[in-house]
């Protein structure tokens, strides 16, 4: 076992584990940015369907290599093993990093900002702090209470999503918005502005990869690792779906477009001035399983890549209930400096951009290992293949080219950052224990 005792992840664990990752701060914030420049519902929804089947494809491709290469580390492990450690450290740097601590920062202050209107004298920055914290501290010293707070969270998430969606779709009192595509709606599909406005559908959908970070944690990983991301990921874009279509029923165009809370103005729209509190105690409440899934697996990167390097090796070291302390901590600090030093939108676009082009360089690695090592045991073999990866590759690549055109310093910046990671192979290699 890698670092925690046994497999002790069931198939639930390690699908909510999937639900919680990808249902955070996205879905309730990227709407009011996406009708700045999409004011189509048909198109808006098409939106958020590109974005679940982008995820589906590489969800598929992902359970080939997590199956066949059952070991904790995600990307590290995955584009080290197969490509060169070099790749796979840059990876696993941010993916702990960008991919990991900022979206658990993120969902802190959005959980913040909805308790704002119940707690008005609560300071934003300083509250996320007091959640990070917690939640580390829950899952750094019980690996029990950890999972249990995991699943239960993740279970009052989807009660509270399904009833704000059985509320929206019979309420009474609807916006005068069609769902039925024109001949304009031709023009948005192949827009510009519809591939970067996928960068923020891909921040929301970040975490579909959830369950190939702990594969040495799950039980009976040749089957589950695959049923987890697939169900996983086809239970959230249909909720996705189904929750903007009632963001554009039940409120004005003008009222959402531009605002990050769009589910708090939504649910005003529903329910009302009156219970105005309860929705925004809700909605910050739904994030708790957010927060929770994003420490739970990001050490589980640190701790792999802490194996590898002797100059990291306190990363790796497990406390006496087998549980990666150290890396929990290195977490906690870099989490802090996110909330310390950076805005809402600088964050998602820097995690957006590094998660497209670390998970498109993953599947590409999965079409080269069919390449070099055509007999390696795959317990599942990806479906549609090689049709599927392809598609998910192409759909990505279309989305940074447009992306580098419209967004070209905080893709600048991203691109920079892997770069920085990449190079810190160089400076480690000489301690390095991968194998591959």
């Amino acid at each position: 076992m890698e670092g925690v005792s046994q497999r002790h992840l069931s198939l639930f664990a390690a699908m909510s584990l999937v639900v919680s990752s990808m249902i955070g701060t996205g879905v309730f914030t990227s709407l009011g940015y996406q009708l700045n420049d999409i004011q189509s519902g048909f198109s808006i929804l098409m939106l958020w369907l590109i974005g679940g089947v982008i995820s589906l494809f590489g969800a598929l491709c992902y359970s080939e290599l997590g199956a066949a290469l059952p070991k904790s580390g995600g990307e590290y492990y995955l584009l080290s093993r197969i490509l060169h450690p070099s790749i796979g450290l840059s990876a696993g740097i941010v993916s702990a990093t960008v991919g990991f601590s900022a979206p658990a920062v993120i969902a802190a202050i959005a959980l913040a900002n909805y308790l704002k209107p119940v707690f008005p004298v609560i300071n934003e920055k300083f509250f996320a702090i007091i959640v990070i914290l917690a939640i580390n501290a829950i899952h750094a010293f019980s690996l029990r209470f950890g999972k249990f707070f995991q699943t239960w969270s993740t279970s009052f998430k989807l009660l509270i999503m399904f009833l704000f969606i059985f509320a929206g779709i019979f309420s009474l009192d609807k916006q005068d918005i069609s769902f039925l595509p024109n001949l304009s709606d031709l023009d948005i599909l192949f827009s510009p502005e519809f591939a970067v406005n996928l960068v923020w559908v891909s921040y929301a959908y970040a975490g579909w990869n959830s369950s190939i970070y702990v594969v040495g944690e799950i039980q009976k990983p040749g089957k589950n690792i695959f049923r987890s991301i697939l169900i996983g990921t086809t239970v959230v874009t249909f909720l996705y779906i189904l929750l903007n279509y009632v963001f554009l029923i039940v409120s004005p165009i003008s009222d959402l477009r531009g605002e990050i809370e769009v589910g708090y103005i939504s649910g005003l729209s529903l329910f009302g001035v009156k219970y105005a509190g309860y929705i925004s105690l809700l909605i910050g409440l739904l994030l708790l399983s957010t927060v929770s899934s994003y420490i739970y697996v990001g050490p589980r990167i640190i701790q792999a890549i802490g194996k590898d390097y002797d100059q990291l090796s306190f990363l790796s070291k497990i406390n006496e209930n087998g549980i990666p302390f150290n890396a929990f901590t290195a977490q906690l600090v870099i989490s802090l400096v996110f909330i310390l030093t950076s805005t809402f939108k600088q964050v998602v676009l820097y995690t957006g951009i590094i998660l497209i082009i670390t998970t498109t360089t993953t599947v590409c690695s999965l079409l080269y290992l069919r390449i070099i090592e055509p007999d390696l045991k795959r317990p599942y073999r990806t479906w549609g293949y090689p049709y599927t990866p392809i598609t998910f590759v192409m759909l990505n690549l279309w989305v940074l080219f447009y992306t580098f055109t419209i967004q070209p310093v905080e893709s600048i910046v991203g691109v920079c950052m892997m770069i920085f990671s990449l190079g810190l192979f160089y400076i480690l290699k000489e301690e390095s224990k991968y194998e591959s």
